[in-house]
């Protein structure tokens, strides 16, 4: 009985040892399979919120504006939105300037509107700030509203020569994008 006793002591001393190895095996081994199944399972949820490709190639546009006459507006489209590029005449230029800013509902001189150097090009979402509808006033023959720059068909907003919400609903000017030129004819979006 003894005897048994000292084998059942070296047998529970080597499957200690032993045991422990085995958990700590298993113990790594479920943690390392459970990181590799969530980062399996996260990464494809992270992805699928990052731009598409096509928006990816769509995060910058060139337009050539040597074509633009002072007075004349043309659209284009940048992230799948439309986008006026606006040549503004002289007169356009200092009407726009004589405006105070502080009478207005989103308060920005056309300085803030434009790149330094350049206040006759203005560049502005083509969407109206209240409830995304396209204004007019960008082609030849469309109404351009009461302070001669755009209006919005949808709901009456007014906007100015340089895009500010004058009279309507919009709570604020036509977002005006990121944008730059890279020569003095090719203004880059984005």
């Amino acid at each position: 009985m003894a005897e048994q006793v000292t084998l059942d002591q070296d047998k529970d001393t080597g499957t200690e040892s032993d045991g422990v190895r085995r958990r700590d095996f298993i113990h790594i081994a479920a943690v390392s399979f459970a990181g590799i199944g969530g980062a399996t399972v996260l990464f494809p949820l992270v992805t699928q919120m990052a731009p598409s490709k096509d928006v990816l190639a769509l995060s910058s546009t060139e337009v050539d504006v040597s074509a633009v006459a002072p007075g004349q507006t043309i659209k284009t489209v940048w992230r799948k939105q439309p986008v006026f590029i606006r040549n503004l005449t002289p007169a356009e230029v200092t009407d726009a300037e004589k405006v105070s800013v502080s009478g207005l509902r989103d308060p920005q001189s056309l300085q803030d509107r434009t790149v330094e150097g350049k206040p006759n090009w203005l560049v502005t979402l083509g969407v109206c700030t209240h409830l995304g509808c396209v204004p007019l006033g960008a082609a030849q023959g469309e109404v351009k509203g009461e302070y001669g720059g755009y209006f919005c068909p949808c709901h009456g907003s007014h906007y100015d020569t340089a895009g500010r919400i004058r009279k309507g609903p919009a709570p604020t000017n036509l977002e005006v994008p990121e944008f730059s030129f890279l020569s003095d004819t090719v203004i880059k979006i984005g």
